[in-house]
């Protein structure tokens, strides 16, 4: 009754806290900020100068005294007082009562540790949240594209981010089969820089790489292989700028070794999955979810190689945040979709 009342004056707050980009979903409002997971600090302090696009634009071009760093790696926390400074700006954005404190529900990979996961709960309290749940991203990601996931049949979700890559098998509101691989677009863009030094001795910027990816790689041939991009570096033998030509087809054989990965990834998950919820997801098809579900061709690659049906899910850069959102708006009635442990602030 009492957590009852307090909710009243306080906006619960959901948040996708990735790898590439952290989304904020505040309860009865929608989606409300999305952000790059970076954070501007001075050099040799902990003094945060700027969060999430105006530090993202400082990547690669800070001066000797600002320093821009993700404090999320492959979908966990990599510096804990930087991430929880981040997670503090967040909270202070989209809410304003300061007397009243929110709960909070978070997104995490499926892989990973109870440390890592306490790390996340300790972040989100010294952040500011009154109590915090965590839901695992394939779940958040099911609930967001509309997979029946209460219901007594198997739906697999590909949840592929910047960090992380998640395959699961849903049913009955619980994961049957999980899998979680720390490949995603972050390393698909270190393929394309290593790709530049091998092939061009071109040395890229990982934010270079990024746009690369972004505009013409592929998964699977096709009318996009005639696309031309350029590279702009520095020459690694002369030092100096310089720019080359490279078709969609050379960066589609680039970030190969990291879509192989996935490919494997989903059909071992399948090989592992009872067959009569193999039989279900045969039936209503995988589902793509995260950024990586944009990259062109990928949909049709992993069908030709589950021989299974492949859809993308709806807007599927914010469907974990949205399947995190639904189960904040019912957080009640949801309750069993979460993580079993919760974390709340300790009395002082």
């Amino acid at each position: 009754m009492f957590e009852q009342f307090k909710s009243l004056f306080s906006n619960d707050i959901g948040i996708d806290l990735g790898t590439a980009n952290s989304l904020v979903y505040v309860r009865d409002r929608g989606i409300v900020l999305r952000e790059p997971s970076v954070v501007a600090i001075q050099a040799g302090t902990t003094n945060v100068l700027a969060v999430g696009e105006e530090a993202k634009r400082m990547l690669g071009r800070t001066p000797g005294n600002i320093v821009a760093i993700r404090p999320m790696k492959d979908g966990v926390i990599a510096d804990f007082e930087i991430c929880e400074k981040m997670l503090r700006y967040f909270i202070q954005r989209v809410h304003q009562r300061r007397f009243a404190k929110p709960r909070m529900v978070i997104c995490v990979p499926s892989g990973i540790t109870g440390v890592e996961q306490r790390a996340v709960m300790e972040a989100a309290e010294y952040a500011g949240a009154r109590k915090a749940y965590i839901i695992e991203e394939p779940m958040a990601a099911a609930i967001g594209a509309g997979l029946p996931v209460s219901e007594p049949s198997g739906s697999l979700i590909v949840d592929i981010g910047g960090g992380t890559t998640e395959v699961a098998v849903i049913s009955l509101g619980g994961i049957v089969i999980a899998r979680s691989i720390r490949i995603g677009g972050d390393e698909m863009d270190q393929d394309i820089v290593t790709f530049a030094r091998r092939e061009y001795n071109l040395f890229l910027g990982e934010r270079t790489a990024e746009d690369i990816k972004i505009a013409i790689a592929s998964a699977y041939p096709g009318e996009w292989d005639a696309q031309r991009v350029v590279l702009r570096g520095r020459d690694l033998l002369t030092g100096l700028p310089r720019s080359v030509e490279v078709g969609a087809d050379q960066i589609r054989e680039a970030i190969e070794p990291s879509v192989q990965q996935i490919v494997d990834t989903i059909k071992d998950t399948i090989e592992e999955t009872p067959p009569e919820l193999v039989a279900d997801i045969m039936d209503q098809g995988i589902v793509l979810a995260g950024g990586g579900a944009l990259l062109i061709g990928l949909d049709r690659r992993v069908a030709e190689a589950t021989q299974m049906p492949v859809h993308i899910a709806e807007d599927p850069l914010t469907c974990v945040c949205r399947g995190t959102g639904m189960v904040l708006e019912d957080l009640d009635v949801m309750e069993r979709t979460l993580v079993a442990e919760t974390y709340s602030r300790p009395p002082r």
